[in-house]
C-alpha cells in the first residue's frame, strides 16, 4: 500500500510539480520543501530579547526578556501576544494572497514557517478564538484568514477553535487605512460576544494573521475578558518592524 500511496505522489508531482508557495518557481521535486532559497532566507524569524509582554523584539545581547515602555506605560488587555515572523515582503505576500485572493495553496508554506516554532506558552488555553471579520467583508472575501491559521497553529486541537464566539458587530474601515488614535477610535465597540458560558474563567488564545500596533486584538481581549474570559493571549502569524522602543529589565 505504501508502495502505491508513493507511486501516486510521485505521479501527480510529475502533473503538477511543486513550486514555492511565495514566487511561484518550480522546486526539486526531489525535496519536500515550500520555498525556494531565495524565499526561505527571505523569511526573518522574530528572535531575543524581546518585550515579555507583547513580544515585540527589543536590543539586547542576551536572551532575557525584557518589558518595553509601551507595555510599561499602557498594560493591554492581553497577558502575551506572539508572533513568528516579521511581516517582510515574503511573508507579506503569503499573508495577503491568503487575505485578498482567498488563496489557500499558501496554507503550506505558512504551516513550514510554524512547524518547529514552540508554541508551549499557549499549552494553557481553554480556547483558541480567531480575530473575526464582519459577515459583510466575510461574504466578500470569502474565508476569514485568522480561522484558517488557528487551524494551521494548532491541528491537533481543531476541536477547540471557536469562530463564531467572538463577532464583529461593526463593518469598520480596514485598520491598515489609518494611523494611531484614529486605529483605536475605528474599533471602539466594534465587537461583541455571543452569550457561551463555556468563556467564564477560561483562557483564550486569540489568533490573528498581523500584529501592527496591537489595536484589533487588544480591544478584542477587552471584550473577551469584559465577558468572563480568566485571560487572553495573542498569537499572530507576523509581525510589522516597529522603531525599538525603551525597555525596562
Amino acid at each position: 500500500m505504501k508502495a502505491v500511496t508513493q507511486l501516486v505522489r510521485d505521479f501527480m508531482q510529475l502533473l503538477f510539480p511543486p513550486v514555492c508557495a511565495v514566487c511561484r518557481v518550480r522546486l526539486n521535486t526531489c525535496r519536500q520543501e515550500s520555498f525556494c532559497i531565495r524565499c526561505r532566507d527571505n523569511i526573518g524569524y522574530l528572535m531575543q530579547p524581546a518585550c515579555r509582554v507583547c513580544g515585540m523584539e527589543l536590543v539586547g545581547d542576551d536572551n532575557r526578556e525584557y518589558l518595553c515602555g509601551e507595555c510599561l506605560r499602557t498594560p493591554p488587555a492581553f497577558s502575551l501576544a506572539r508572533s513568528l515572523v516579521r511581516y517582510e515582503p515574503a511573508v507579506q505576500q503569503l499573508v495577503q494572497r491568503l487575505k485578498y485572493a482567498g488563496d489557500t495553496s499558501v496554507a503550506s508554506g505558512i504551516s513550514t514557517i510554524i512547524r518547529g516554532r514552540s508554541l508551549v506558552e499557549f499549552a494553557d488555553c481553554d480556547w483558541i478564538i480567531p480575530v473575526p471579520l464582519h459577515v459583510e467583508r466575510h461574504r466578500t472575501r470569502g474565508l476569514n484568514q485568522a480561522t484558517l491559521l488557528a487551524g494551521l497553529f494548532f491541528p491537533e486541537k481543531r476541536q477547540l477553535v471557536r469562530s463564531d464566539w467572538l463577532i464583529r458587530v461593526r463593518n469598520t474601515t480596514p485598520q491598515t487605512r489609518l494611523g494611531g488614535p484614529a486605529r483605536r477610535k475605528n474599533l471602539r465597540s466594534a465587537f461583541d460576544v455571543r452569550p457561551v458560558h463555556q468563556l467564564a474563567g477560561a483562557m483564550v488564545c486569540l489568533v490573528d494573521d498581523v500584529y501592527t500596533t496591537g489595536t484589533t486584538v487588544g480591544e478584542c481581549a477587552k471584550v473577551l475578558v469584559l465577558h468572563g474570559a480568566r485571560g487572553v493571549k495573542v498569537l499572530t502569524l507576523a509581525r510589522v518592524a516597529v522603531p525599538q522602543r525603551g525597555r525596562i529589565g
